[in-house]
């Protein structure tokens, strides 16, 4: 596949965003984010969702796979929510060129989530647990929020840890998404300046 006008490897990596399980959601400061960086002549490529199997992390990590191949050169990751725990998964499997990967509030898979979302039994029967522990083969920003439903600070802290990556803490931004009330978030920017100048 052609690479599009105005990109090239030897310049800015192309900036993949993998979305969490809810997908595409409008307001959610990933999709901002990729507003703003194609608007300032960066090269974005979304994750799209899954229409079958949507629980499958094999479906899933296949789905990152697929437009990280369509890509030549190397690529920086911005992955948020069950996002983070797919890149983890698919980073295990892949020779691909990553020069760094922002990596924003991981769920805690193996521990009980709130109701209304997989049990750890389901989680399990789809290829979620056990989430890998391998240090990343690229450098990594794990950002964390102190009141996270769906990870204690302490939980994502050992994810960070284990991956080799830096802890950026939050503060008290519940799971950074539109129905904890956050759309944009500027800091983001921020952060993939930082990996991609590492």
């Amino acid at each position: 596949m052609s690479r599009p006008t105005g990109t090239s490897p030897t310049t800015e990596p192309v900036v993949v965003i993998v979305p969490g399980l809810r997908d595409h959601v409008e307001n959610h400061w990933q999709t901002l984010l990729a507003a703003r960086l194609t608007e300032a002549g960066r090269t974005i490529r979304t994750v799209p969702p899954v229409t079958q199997n949507q629980l499958s992390r094999e479906a899933r990590v296949a789905a990152l796979a697929k437009v990280v191949s369509e890509i030549t050169g190397p690529v920086v990751l911005v992955a948020h929510s069950a996002g983070v725990i797919t890149t983890v998964h698919w980073s295990q499997e892949t020779e691909a060129q990553v020069q760094g990967a922002l990596l924003v509030t991981p769920p805690d898979f193996e521990s009980p989530l709130p109701e209304g979302y997989p049990t750890a039994e389901v989680l399990a029967e789809n290829g979620w647990t056990p989430v890998p522990r391998s240090p990343l083969p690229y450098p990594s920003i794990v950002a964390a929020s102190s009141n996270d439903p769906l990870a204690a600070l302490d939980r994502v802290a050992d994810l960070a840890r284990d991956w080799s990556g830096r802890l950026v803490e939050l503060g008290e931004v519940g799971h950074l998404n539109p129905a904890s009330g956050h759309g944009p978030w500027p800091e983001a920017e921020e952060l993939l300046r930082e990996l991609e100048q590492s």
